[in-house]
């Protein structure tokens, strides 16, 4: 009987569904030209038909009770990058770097494997971006040159296992990245969902082998998700997002995901002409010097996974002649969020706004996520509408529900103990959090309009 005849598939790029015809948009992510022919094996008939029975191994079934050892940790010498993996690398897994060009990505890698290498780790550091001289000349520049790392550029996984599994494996072994990796055992261009699945694949089983820490490096789109589907995510224990502005000196290491330790922390760097340098207090960073008597400006303590960081929030309120269409512009905050505290502001709290154009900045470029840092935004309108400074030495923080009703947050008392470090004497928070015992003085309030009489001076 002879082989099936393999029919020809679609492979969306983006989400890594399937068709047996090609059409213009992909019917599961709606993205336009995405779809890539590829080649499909097809089982035949009979092996179809016998592939469920018998043949394969009985596996060990294990209670939930069974003990435990927690892997070992390679520690990279980087603390914020130990800090975002958790601990260090473990060993056998798979780790995936994204971020967009030239923020860093390769620079942050080549440190790690140089500190690793010099503390007499095996490291293997393959480029398939970059020819080996450009890697050693980078190496120079950030005084890494000394550092045994074992280079090479190559883009065919074959020939990088083939050259891996002759000595010693690495405890270390980073790809530069995984668009460029090319697997013969598959067909389609480097960087197609089959050929980025099928490498990750011969990698991580590589890996997992040999007890080897992976690093794949990512690519992004424009959006900032990693580039091809989800598929390179679900295969890997750990998936890092290097965030930042390439024309502001921080970068934020954020893990999304970590099948060893927890998400949400975040690692901290600042681009400096030597590499990128740890930043262990990141709130100087996102604070400018503050002098008395600016309006529109609060200190907010936001929170990213177990570290508070106080971040600067900047309003202005500018007065419009009527009939025109005022404009309202957010940078590092949402804007749909702004549009709710300005409504809530309105239509609780007697404030107008509708005449007024409203700018609202995070200062240094952050972005912030925290649904606590409504109060804060809140402080710097009603500041910048009424003129009247927010005191220079207090933070606030709370989340407005949209009966203006001022709610409590996770975690005030780490956001607090933060202020209190940097030389903050008060806080205005929510009033059910007002009872704690604090270092600095806590001033409550449960509804907005209260905190808007009291930043107003009234009662």
């Amino acid at each position: 009987m002879g082989m099936a005849k393999p029919q020809k598939r679609y492979v969306c790029q983006s989400c890594g569904s399937v068709t047996s015809r090609w059409q213009g948009q992909c019917v599961d992510c709606q993205g336009w030209n995405t779809l890539v022919e590829e080649a499909a094996v097809v089982a035949t008939p009979f092996q179809a038909k016998h592939n469920l029975q018998g043949g394969g191994r009985t596996i060990q079934l294990s209670g939930l009770n069974a003990e435990v050892t927690l892997p070992d940790r390679m520690t990279t010498g980087i603390a914020e990058l130990d800090r975002a993996l958790g601990g260090g690398f473990v060993e056998g897994s798979a780790t995936l770097i994204g971020g967009d060009p030239g923020i860093g990505k390769s620079t942050l890698l080549l440190q790690a494997a140089a500190r690793m290498a010099s503390a007499g780790r095996g490291v293997a550091y393959v480029s398939g971006e970059e020819a080996a001289d450009q890697v050693r000349l980078r190496a120079r520049r950030l005084g890494l040159g000394d550092a045994p790392v074992q280079l090479a550029s190559a883009t065919s996984t074959r020939d990088i296992l083939t050259t891996l599994s002759l000595g010693t494996p690495p405890a270390l072994l980073v790809i530069d990245s995984i668009q460029t990796m090319h697997s013969d055992l598959i067909e389609g261009a480097p960087g197609t969902v089959s050929q980025v699945r099928a490498s990750s694949q011969e990698l991580i089983r590589f890996a997992k082998e040999r007890g080897t820490a992976l690093v794949l490096v990512g690519h992004v789109t424009k959006d900032g998700s990693i580039a091809g589907p989800r598929v390179l995510e679900h295969m890997v224990d750990t998936v890092l997002s290097f965030e930042g502005e390439r024309s502001h000196q921080y970068r934020i290491l954020r893990a999304i995901k970590n099948r060893f330790g927890g998400t949400d922390e975040i690692g901290v760097f600042a681009m400096q002409a030597e590499g990128l340098t740890e930043v262990s207090n990141p709130s100087a960073l996102f604070l400018t010097h503050r002098d008395e008597g600016v309006t529109g400006a609060t200190v907010f303590p936001a929170l990213e996974g177990t570290r508070p960081v106080l971040v600067e929030i900047q309003a202005l309120v500018v007065r419009l002649a009527s009939g025109a269409t005022p404009r309202r512009s957010v940078v590092g905050w949402d804007s749909g969020r702004l549009a709710m505290v300005l409504a809530v502001l309105e239509a609780r709290c007697g404030l107008s706004f509708s005449s007024a154009e409203v700018y609202l900045n995070i200062a240094g470029g952050y972005r912030v996520q925290d649904p606590a840092a409504d109060l804060a935004v809140a402080a710097a309108l009603v500041s910048a509408l009424s003129e009247r400074p927010v005191p220079a030495d207090a933070v606030a923080f709370g989340e407005i529900a949209l009966s203006a009703e001022i709610r409590p947050v996770a975690h005030g008392q780490l956001r607090l103990k933060e202020a209190a470090k940097l030389g903050f004497e008060r806080a205005l928070v929510p009033s059910a959090m007002a009872s704690e015992k604090d270092t600095l003085r806590l001033t409550g309030f449960r509804t907005l309009n209260q905190f808007v009489d009291h930043m107003l001076g009234r009662g």
